[in-house]
């Protein structure tokens, strides 16, 4: 089969959203408010850490990856639901498709990697706290993030380039919201060996070692809360990495439940609501999880809105 610049479609229709016509409205309502919502929770948190200095630590500078992590990975699939459920199209053209799909990887598995070196943070933090400034001083911060960034543009560079080869020719129907890499290569008519090698590779050293790091940390957090002695001591040292606990459980369970349902051909639907999870809910709970429960969050968002407040009357 030829290569999938060849390929007989040059456009697919994404059906994950509802073909009711009365609920359209609702949807695009709903989806926007969350988009924004999002947008402006995670942009929130990018500019505390950016202008209060006492958020200038590595587990903030981290955050404020993740956040902008966030807005990127949401963006990359919300937008074109909108424009589809506002012009009551479900096209999307071949071009714009496997750019779906190489931002939405990077993204995705810029989330994980970042998650995995919040748990190493928190792991410093807890179980060598009196080396803590010395092991994550600003250089190794900054060489976690940066290999983390690399890594990830390679390898979604490498699934947008192996889905290329591909070719569809009778099957253009995505019962997705968004082009998703597992999904077209089951559209295909071509051999997709190859291409289920490498995603799969990827799925486990990408995705399994980055959550076996998580996995690794946690089980040396615990052992050494576990040998604090007092009862007030044990609570601190938990409430430093409970907010990011939530959001990798909230992340993992809902990627998971993504690929459990997808792997019956016969839930699509369920498989589309559990993408809306991890690529809409996720992103907007984010926020609130670590501004509520944080102190210093909370005081440097405060700090921001007075000074935004007090420029604003003296103009």
């Amino acid at each position: 089969m030829g290569p999938g610049n060849d390929t007989q479609i040059s456009e697919f229709l994404l059906l994950g959203s509802s073909e009711d016509p009365e609920l359209q409205p609702f949807l695009f309502g709903l989806f926007l408010s969350m988009y924004l919502i999002t947008v402006f929770g995670n942009l929130l948190i990018i500019l505390a850490v950016s202008t209060d200095p006492n958020l200038h630590t590595p587990m903030y500078f981290f955050l404020g990856n993740l956040s902008l992590v966030d807005i990127c990975f949401t963006s990359t699939t919300v937008p074109k639901m909108l424009v589809n459920i506002q012009t009551q199209s479900k096209v999307i053209t071949y071009a714009g498709c496997v750019t779906q799909i190489y931002f939405f990887i990077l993204f995705a598995v810029s989330e994980i990697f970042l998650l995995s070196v919040m748990a190493y943070d928190r792991f410093v933090a807890i179980c060598h706290p009196l080396h803590y400034t010395v092991i994550m001083n600003p250089r190794l911060c900054g060489l976690l993030v940066l290999v983390s960034w690399i890594m990830c543009i390679l390898n979604s560079l490498l699934q947008s380039l192996m889905m290329l080869r591909l070719s569809f020719c009778t099957q253009f129907q995505i019962p997705h919201f968004f082009c998703e890499l597992n999904q077209m290569i089951q559209l295909a008519c071509s051999d997709t060996f190859l291409n289920n090698l490498v995603m799969y590779f990827a799925a486990v050293l990408l995705g399994g070692g980055p959550f076996a790091g998580i996995l690794y940390s946690y089980s040396k957090i615990v052992s050494t809360i576990h040998g604090i002695s007092s009862a007030l001591g044990k609570y601190k040292a938990f409430s430093t990495c409970a907010s990011h606990l939530s959001v990798v459980s909230l992340f993992y369970c809902t990627v998971l439940g993504v690929y459990l349902s997808s792997a019956s051909p016969q839930s699509s639907h369920a498989s589309a609501v559990a993408s809306v999870m991890y690529t809409v809910v996720t992103p907007i709970l984010n926020p609130f999880i670590y501004s509520l429960r944080n102190k210093d969050m909370k005081r440097a968002l405060k700090a921001f809105f007075v000074k935004e407040t007090l420029h604003g009357q003296l103009l």
